[in-house]
């Protein structure tokens, strides 16, 4: 299969990397970052695994998505603020029967993809590997979890079960769902409770449930999102999502979130889709979210 990553950010890397293990595939890394790209291009992409430095030599690095034409499928790991400009940028990788799976995290992201390449060739998954960048052309894959995928419709079709057949030859375990959109709320939850309060208190993620204060608000965060799901008819896969979202906290306790990171480094976060879609939904279904509308406010406030 020849498959184009779109945003070759460590998670990007990493899926790249695995899928390149596999003889008949044919992979290309596409970024805008060229030291990068040309010490992927030059070097092969490094992995650090478990304290073990592995070298991926067959996955292939481009700024131009010419070079790698259309693909078979491509995968979409920008962030969720570049969805539309890096689907647009790469149409060259999107041919009329490419297609598209998001992995990525946040609300709007399926929306914004198949406005621009039609919906009947756009499918959705969430992952729960962990990754970070080390440098230009290295990563670590810093955690490992299941990938599970489906259908927007929820229907078993021969493609979904070509593309988890060959994530789990990668050695990327992979479900598939038929509830797709809900195991993506489902991750939406986590990332309310989490990500915008651990920007603000720059708390690694275990260490939110260590204060009282800030556990308080994570729960009215998660509550307000739930609410919101309910009123859209959301099927979640957790009856309690403020308890899961405790447990990924545990689970992930000395992690910092995506978005301590951007905070930190003085990036653009993905705040928009994350808190702050819970706030546009809520508006959209007349359920008030004051909480998670001060939460995206002062993360808008810390970007400036």
């Amino acid at each position: 299969m020849k498959i184009a990553i779109v945003g070759a950010g460590a998670m990007g890397c990493l899926y790249g990397a695995k899928l390149s293990t596999v003889s008949e595939n044919e992979v290309y890394l596409i970024d805008v970052w060229k030291d990068h790209i040309e010490a992927v291009r030059s070097k092969g992409l490094v992995m650090e695994e478990n304290g073990v430095l592995v070298t991926y030599d067959r996955v292939k690095g481009t700024s131009d998505p010419e070079e790698a034409g259309f693909c078979d499928l491509a995968i979409v790991f920008v962030k969720s603020t570049l969805t539309s400009m890096a689907v647009k940028s790469n149409k060259a990788v999107f041919g009329p029967k490419t297609i598209a799976l998001t992995l990525q995290n946040g609300l709007g992201n399926i929306d914004l993809i198949r406005a621009e390449i039609g919906e009947q060739n756009v499918i959705a998954g969430t992952t729960a590997h962990g990754a970070t960048m080390l440098g230009p052309g290295a990563m670590r894959h810093a955690g490992s979890g299941k990938t599970i995928i489906g259908e927007l419709d929820g229907k078993q079709t021969e493609r979904i079960r070509r593309i988890s057949a060959l994530f789990t030859e990668a050695g990327l375990e992979t479900d598939i769902s038929d509830n797709v959109l809900g195991l993506v709320w489902d991750k939406l939850m986590v990332n309310v409770g989490i990500n915008a309060l651990t920007g603000i208190t720059k708390l690694h993620n275990g260490a939110l449930l260590d204060h009282p204060e800030i556990e308080a608000l994570l729960e009215a965060a998660v509550s307000e999102a739930h609410a919101v799901a309910e009123a859209k008819g959301i099927r979640l896969s957790f009856e309690d999502p403020i308890g899961h979202t405790k447990d990924v906290c545990k689970a992930t306790a000395a992690n910092k979130s995506s978005m301590l990171q951007d905070i930190l480094n003085h990036k653009t976060t993905e705040i928009d889709m994350i808190n702050g879609a819970i706030v546009r939904e809520g508006a959209s279904a007349g359920i008030p979210t004051p909480v998670n509308y001060v939460l995206t406010n002062l993360i808008r406030f810390m970007q400036k």
